[in-house]
């Protein structure tokens, strides 16, 4: 048996249920990081996101929103500690909020919901830090809209965001694909993570777009197209795609104990690591 045979037929569908009590955040490291649960941003029971801060976290480090996946009809935030833990490990404070799924979470409501997430966490623990946006699958379409497309948040806090980082997110979606009626109410059916007008990407933070050669579910051509249009409108793009690597197998790469054993597939984690302390990455 491969490794990565081991990994899609065994612990991938683990991550892929999204379980509280799953392996994956079972056997996730805390080192130190302190997790503050059901912070308010807004009403109403989904309103609400958690916050891990590492040990010594230090005054000027980025605070990265990270949208969790599902396809707008499932996820939960106590679902992705073993993506939150990681990336507390590398210095940053993270936020992972909720958000309304189906049926009552059609475009653009979970948007709307991302939008006020990221302006109350940005008021409250991300004061005075950098603010980066990051999204998995559905969440990525989250992440990038709000970071690309300033109807959401509003020119000026739009512009002042320091980055996005996205994995494997569908960034443009026509009526054709949408099943669920999700985007039934954006006009003409289609629903796109870039503004209408694509001059408006202009003054957009750097973005770091990620996807798996092998993925079935959201194909990586969104991501080259995405990153073609971020580069005509000289917005800074780095773009890494995964050999053989699979839509949950690109998320799944952050649990600990996948790395420890070979068994991730892709270097994502380090490829974020080097992105967030590299030049891409600008002061709020």
């Amino acid at each position: 048996m491969t490794r990565r045979p081991f990994l899609a037929t065994v612990l991938a569908p683990l991550l892929s249920a999204c379980s509280p009590q799953g392996i994956a955040n079972g056997l996730t490291p805390r080192g130190g990081t302190t997790v503050q649960e059901g912070i308010a941003y807004g009403p109403g029971p989904r309103a609400r996101y958690d916050l891990y801060a590492p040990a010594g976290l230090a005054p000027d480090a980025p605070l990265i929103v990270f949208f969790y996946g599902g396809g707008w009809t499932s996820g939960s935030r106590d679902g992705y500690g073993f993506v939150a833990y990681p990336l507390a490990a590398l210095g940053a404070l993270v936020a992972v909020p909720d958000y309304r799924l189906l049926p009552e979470g059609r475009w653009p409501v979970f948007l709307q919901d991302g939008a006020a997430a990221v302006a109350a966490i940005r008021e409250g623990p991300g004061r005075g830090r950098p603010i980066i946006l990051m999204g998995h699958s559905a969440g990525a379409f989250i992440a990038v809209a709000l970071t690309a497309d300033p109807r959401w948040l509003g020119r000026p806090a739009r512009d002042g965001l320091s980055g996005c980082i996205a994995l494997a997110g569908p960034y443009s979606y026509g009526p054709e694909e949408d099943t669920t009626g999700t985007f039934r109410d954006a006009p003409d059916g289609r629903a796109r993570a870039a503004p209408p007008d694509a001059a408006d990407l202009r003054g957009a933070p750097p973005f770091l777009l990620l996807h798996g050669t092998g993925d079935r579910t959201v194909r990586p051509a969104q991501t080259t197209r995405f990153a073609e249009l971020l580069r005509s409108q000289n917005v800074p793009v780095t773009e890494r795609l995964y050999p053989d690597t699979g839509h949950i197998g690109i998320v799944a790469s952050f649990a600990a104990p996948l790395r420890e054993l070979g068994l991730a597939g892709a270097p994502v984690l380090d490829d974020v690591a080097a992105w967030l302390g590299g030049p891409a990455r600008r002061a709020a």
